[in-house]
This record gives structure tokens, sequence and C-alpha cells, in this order.
């Protein structure tokens, strides 16, 4: 297997064993490889019917996905399959993937020149274009009844999703407009870049949390209809924001302070705090997030862990948005680094945190964050969005109900979605 980069621009070259050759073959490439005795292996090695008929039942609802990202940047279509990165219209659809949270992603890269706005508009109409021209096999939720529907309909719903920066100012008028467009998604901080009205979980604080423009903010998404997420904000703004909010927040993409002890993993008070006002917490599915053997190695093998922004602060301003767009592009799609095997946990490894949050807070605040394209290292055996039946049978070996699986895949944060887009 050939080598590939990381988002830290590491190469490692990884030879597969026989169980990997097992992990990325189809049927017919197992039949093609060992004979037709391998047909029986398949079976154990792959996805159980029982789960497979389970996730095809229920509603798969990603809280954090970054599906229009490598198109912006690179041209081609969302409709057309890749060999590389996480995510594209026809393995999601093998994965059985229901709706998203269609992020657009505004990296700090366009902050110091004060372009995020504008690259945050660029980007919705990439989104918007996207989704126009795959419109049989996808199309734009804005309420959860849409999201319903058009799941009923075969096709996927895409709730139109920001990460990063809309302004970093807050501007209201800003959040209306984009809602205009569509948008029904907006993270409070700007990515790991604090901004000029919330903090942000991994640089320096200026405001303890937010300040008055950020609770503005908050009461503005609440009077639209529009999700509040909290991943990526520091543990003071996450505490405002819940405190503030008239309506459930959420956290798209996360993991567990108690797990992994690093800034952008949520500590247990906090978590349970999101819960009693009902909110919903995504789990992220890299190990990076939920292994820290895994984010040890790749920090210690990059020279810094993986929110720093530091060099983007000392480039400043000097780079037009067109020069910026050619900087940016090679980074997309993310492709994790690639952290070795044995150290990676595997699907039953990663449910086990999801349980912890279980034992926690309850069933009915837990849910799925992928951040496909995004570049996490997934639990061992996982492809991309394809292999998403494989947390399904994870869950269905730990014992859980079909009632409990199905509200961690999408119930959960339909639920919650339908509470904030008809809380007006």
């Amino acid at each position: 297997m050939a080598a590939s980069l990381g988002r830290t621009g590491l190469a490692m070259r990884h030879f597969p064993s026989p169980h990997d050759y097992m992990t990325y073959l189809t049927p017919v490439g197992v039949l093609a490889l060992f004979g037709a005795g391998a047909v029986l292996l398949w079976s154990q090695t792959g996805v159980s019917a029982p789960a497979r008929a389970l996730h095809a039942r229920s509603l798969v609802f990603d809280g954090h996905v970054h599906a229009v990202d490598r198109v912006f940047y690179h041209g081609g279509d969302i409709g057309q399959r890749k060999d590389d990165g996480q995510f594209d219209l026809p393995r999601a659809k093998e994965g059985g993937l229901g709706a998203l949270l269609f992020s657009i992603f505004v990296t700090e890269d366009y902050y110091p020149a004060r372009l995020e706005t504008k690259q945050a508009v660029r980007m919705l109409d990439c989104a918007v274009e996207q989704i126009a021209r795959n419109r049989g096999a996808i199309e734009i939720a804005r309420t959860a009844p849409d999201i319903e529907r058009i799941h009923a309909g075969g096709k996927i719903a895409a709730v139109l999703d920001i990460e990063g920066s809309f302004d970093l100012d807050g501007d209201l008028a800003v959040i209306r407009e984009m809602y205009r467009l569509g948008l029904r998604s907006v993270q409070l901080s700007a990515h790991n870049w604090t901004s000029n009205y919330a903090d942000s979980c991994c640089s320096t604080p200026k405001w303890h949390g937010l300040n008055d423009r950020g609770r503005e903010v908050i009461r503005e998404m609440n009077r639209l209809g529009m999700l509040i997420n909290v991943s990526h904000a520091s543990d003071e703004a996450v505490a405002a924001a819940i405190d503030i909010s008239s309506a459930p927040v959420v956290a798209t993409h996360h993991g567990l302070r108690a797990i992994n002890d690093i800034p952008r993993n949520m500590p247990d008070a906090l978590l349970k705090k999101l819960a009693a006002k009902g909110g919903v917490f995504g789990f992220q599915l890299g190990n990076e997030f939920h292994n820290r053997r895994a984010f040890d190695w790749r920090t210690e093998h990059a020279g810094k862990p993986f929110w720093d922004t530091s060099e983007i602060q000392k480039r400043g301003t000097q780079l037009s948005i067109y020069e910026l767009d050619k900087m940016v592009a090679p980074q997309f799609p993310m492709l994790p680094a690639e952290i070795p095997q044995d150290i990676r946990l595997d699907a039953d490894g990663w449910v086990a945190v999801v349980d912890r949050a279980i034992q926690l807070v309850g069933e009915d605040h837990v849910s799925l964050g992928s951040d496909f394209d995004g570049g996490p290292p997934l639990p061992r055996g996982m492809r991309d969005v394809r292999d998403l039946p494989m947390i399904t049978d994870a869950m269905l070996r730990r014992g859980y109900s079909e009632e409990r699986i199905r509200k961690f895949l999408g119930g959960n944060l339909l639920r919650v979605f339908r509470q904030i887009t008809e809380h007006r």
C-alpha cells in the first residue's frame, strides 16, 4: 500500500497484514485472492447481517462532515467517487448515510486579512451549487420535517453548517443573511482562533468565554431557530452558551477530556451541563480525540498539536484571497496522519468511549459527528464513510438495544434539531 500524507505533511509507509486485506477488499476481491473458501471468512470479519439490517432501517444523521472543501479548492463534483479521502456521495450512500450537517470550513488562513466573511460566502455558494448539481441524491434541509421527507424519498438530507468564522465580529446582519441562504448551524467560536466575541478552546482567551456581542449572537440564533455548535469553544464559552441559550446546544464533533486530557475535549462537568439543558454531544471518529497514545504519537511526529495556528498568525495579512486559496488547497482533502494500526482503537474501543458518556448522561444525549474529510484517523479497519455500519455492529456486540443504537445514529440529533428549528 502506498504511503499517504496526513494533515501534518508526514509520510509513512503501511505494510498491510492479511487482516488489512480482508478489511479493504469487497467479497468479490476476497474470492479472487483467496478462493471460494474465503466467502465464509469474509462473513466472519465483515459487518454482521443484523447490524447491516439495523443500520439500513435507521436514520444515520452525521453531525459533522467536510463535504465540499475538496471541490471548492480542486474542482470536481461531490457526486463523483474519489479514490482518496473519506467522503463523497456514492460512498456515503454505501455507508447508509441519511442526513448530515454539511459543513463548510473557513480556515484560519483567511482571518488575519479579515477575509473570513467573503470566504464563508464563497464556500456557501459552492455548497449550494454542488447540492443542486446532485439533486437526485441530496437535498438541502431546513427543518426536521425536511430531513424526514428527504430521507423517506431515498436521498441524503443536507443541513448547511459552518465551521470556523462567518465573521470574527459576530455581526448579526451576516448571520441573518446566511440564514436566508439556508444556513441552519453555526459554530460558536472561530475554529481554533479566538474571535472578537467568543473564546476558542485552543487559543489565548480574551473574554472569559463570551462578551456582550457573543451573548447577542446566542440570542439571535435562538430567535432564528439555528443550531448553536460549541465544538472548538473554550470551557467558559461553552458554559456561557448553555446558560444563555433558551434552546439546547450541541457539540457536534468532540471527545471526552476524562479519556484524553486536551483542551479540544470536554470535561465531565460541562457534558452534564449540556445534557441537563437537553443538548447532544457528538463523537468525532478520530483516534486523536479518544486515544492518548494516538494523540501523543501524532504530536511527537508533527512537532505540535493539531490545533496549533501560530504559523498563520506569524504570516500576517500580505496575501490576497486568491493567493491564500492556492496556499490552502493542498491540505484538502484533509488526510489523516498515518498513526500505526497497533496504536489505534478499533470500533469496539471507540464505542467504549461513547459508552462512558452514556453512563454519565444517558443515551438521549450522544450522537455521531464523524468529521469525515476533516482528518480523523479512523478506528482500526475503517476506511471511510462506507464503513459506518461497523459502528452499529460494535454497538450490537456491546449489547445495546436497537432503540439506543438508533438514537445514537441519528435520532437524538434529529430530535434536538427539531426542537431548535421550531423554537422561535
